[in-house]
């Protein structure tokens, strides 16, 4: 073998091996596939069927739309981490003598597809100390997670009513 044929082989190698490395690089820097709109959609049908799903009355059913780690952030209360507590407050807001129900009006995907936030209105009716019935709407931000199944789950959840404030008792003197 000839140093020319030998250098032309190094030379074939050594551009065989740049395209290699290119390509690969190539590969690492593509973007994964935009999902946004089949999550967007994924979600809006989620939210749908969990309000179906506290509509019903179904505790167990509506607190299975939260991760094990999510919070909640109810009206006039403290916020409440993990299943155990979340189910404490929905097996008390889905009592006897109420019905609830809400409407996704926004959407956004992350580009990642991992994260989402829902913004809407919900209708809440349920009974007064005096069992009278008290009808509330408001306002609500959810925030949801794709886990490692590919499922999306609520990882945060804040509502609040779009009601006045009650006055004041007045203080005797």
């Amino acid at each position: 073998m000839t140093t020319r044929f030998l250098k032309r082989q190094k030379l074939k190698l050594a551009l065989c091996g740049c395209l290699a490395l290119l390509l690969l690089l190539a590969a690492c820097n593509q973007t994964p596939p935009d999902t946004r709109a089949a999550d967007e959609a994924a979600i809006r049908d989620a939210d749908a069927q969990w309000s179906k799903t506290a509509g019903a009355k179904d505790v167990d059913g509506t607190v299975a739309y939260y991760t094990d780690d999510a919070t909640v952030l109810p009206p006039n209360a403290p916020m409440v981490t993990g299943r155990r507590a979340i189910r404490a407050v929905w097996a008390q807001l889905l009592g006897p003598g109420t019905s609830i129900a809400w409407q996704a009006d926004k959407v956004e995907v992350a580009r990642s597809g991992d994260l989402s936030y829902i913004m809407g209105t919900y209708q809440l009716t349920m009974n007064d100390p005096q069992g009278n019935p008290v009808n509330d709407k408001g306002k609500f931000v959810e925030v949801w997670k794709k886990e490692a199944d590919g499922k999306w789950k609520v990882v945060a959840d804040i509502f609040n009513s779009d009601l006045p404030l009650a006055a004041p008792a007045e203080v005797k003197k």
